[in-house]
């Protein structure tokens, strides 16, 4: 069973970097011609820079996924793992406390794992590029302040969940799974007002004229919007994106420094009616049910495996704790749903469908969309030349070169 385990693990992680390096592979073959839908907006110099900056990322995500995924496999399957749940032992204080520290002990560990990987991407990669305007003082005070929140969400979430499981022992999973859905809703709730002012500054939309027009524009599409404000996402990136916020029918827009300095108006606009489109459609509220839905089945799944013998003989272990089991467990899961990777995937292309075509109806801005999704591509420094399988296996959204092709009523 362990070397089963083991055999897939290690099947996936080379399916996984099997991919990257065919999409790299790719975009080194087809990346020096400049895709008709884009001439006229990518110029040469533009795109050798789009070359380089696609080969710089892909490199340095596929060393990290090699270095992180053997140094996992070594951990669940040669021993540490076994070592370090025996360690948490002599932390005392019952059931809640030794499993609630065995996974405070585990964020601690993956956030300074990943450390070297995000330092290394913000500051040679994205430095290299031209995007990255982050001081090493902002790195690393954002990195403090990810890691705090990250350990207070644990605490509360893991010391909740154990104590149900504790107290509640034929129906912890429904008492967990809707501590799960409860405390997903209150985060929702208060980041804007909490956990987005400790990483950026939120400003009302100083340019003239278009605040109103975007209020105009969501009122069009029967959403109120509360507040139109600007993000000082220059301080980190040079990258621009812009989102809506909200729980209910009053909704928050916020653009991105960035983006107001590299779009007209007219663009601006085309992509928030894209954005209102998600809305509209009821793609965030779909979504948001459909995780609720996915975490009842995990919390059922994980009630009737967990206390299984072959859990820790999995990683080849006689036993295990509560918290140990549940880490192989996650192991597993991410394993049997590899495969339906594509899934997800291709429902999320279909959403994006869906919004260009309501943002077209509700703003007749086809045009405006066609040339700002451009505009976005070139500014940061977007792959014209993914592999069609990997992005079908993987892209969110459709290639950019296709949605501005349909865009402008040509076939896709």
């Amino acid at each position: 069973m362990w070397a089963v385990f083991l055999g897939a693990y290690l099947g996936v992680l080379v399916a996984t970097l099997a991919m990257s390096f065919v999409n790299l592979r790719h975009q080194r073959r087809e990346g020096r011609s400049v895709p008709p839908e884009l001439e006229g907006v990518v110029e040469p110099e533009r795109l050798a820079r789009i070359e380089a900056y696609t080969v710089d990322r892909a490199r340095v995500g596929m060393l990290e996924r090699a270095v992180s995924g053997s140094v996992t496999a070594l951990v669940l399957f040669a021993g540490p793992l076994g070592a370090y749940d025996r360690a948490m032992d002599g932390v005392g204080g019952g059931f809640v406390v030794r499993n609630t520290a065995f996974m405070l002990g585990l964020v601690v560990l993956s956030s300074l794992s990943g450390l070297p990987f995000a330092y290394y991407r913000s500051f040679v990669v994205e430095a290299r590029h031209g995007f990255n305007r982050m001081t090493k003082r902002l790195f690393f005070g954002d990195f403090a302040k990810g890691m705090a929140l990250s350990l207070a969400f644990t605490l509360l979430l893991c010391s909740a969940g154990f104590w149900l499981v504790r107290h509640q022992a034929g129906t912890w999973w429904l008492w967990v799974w809707l501590v799960f859905v409860g405390f997903s809703l209150f985060v929702t709730f208060v980041s804007p007002y909490v956990i987005e002012p400790l990483f950026f500054r939120m400003q009302p939309l100083d340019v003239e004229g278009l605040e109103r027009e975007v209020k105009e524009l969501a009122d069009r599409a029967g959403v109120h919007v509360g507040r139109v404000q600007k993000m000082d996402a220059s301080r980190r990136s040079a990258h621009s994106n812009a989102y809506f916020t909200g729980l209910g029918r009053v909704k928050r827009v916020v653009l991105f420094d960035t983006l107001l300095e590299q779009m007209t108006h007219p663009e601006i606009l085309a992509v928030l009616s894209h954005e209102l489109g998600h809305w509209k459609k009821h793609h965030v509220l779909v979504r948001t049910v459909a995780g609720f839905a996915l975490g009842f089945c995990v919390a059922v799944a994980v009630y009737c495996l967990v206390d299984a013998p072959f859990v820790p003989a999995l990683v080849g272990l006689p036993n295990a704790s509560f918290a140990a089991r549940l880490v192989v467990l996650g192991v597993l899961g991410s394993l049997v749903t590899f495969p339906l990777t594509p899934l997800g995937a291709a429902w999320s292309r279909h959403d994006e469908w869906q919004a260009d075509r309501f943002a077209v109806e509700l703003a007749g801005c086809a045009p405006a969309l066609a040339s700002a999704l451009a505009k976005l591509s070139r500014e940061n420094l977007a792959n014209l030349h993914p592999h069609p399988f990997y992005a079908k296996f993987y892209y969110s959204h459709p290639p950019v070169t296709e949605r501005i092709r349909s865009l402008r009523g040509l076939p896709v």
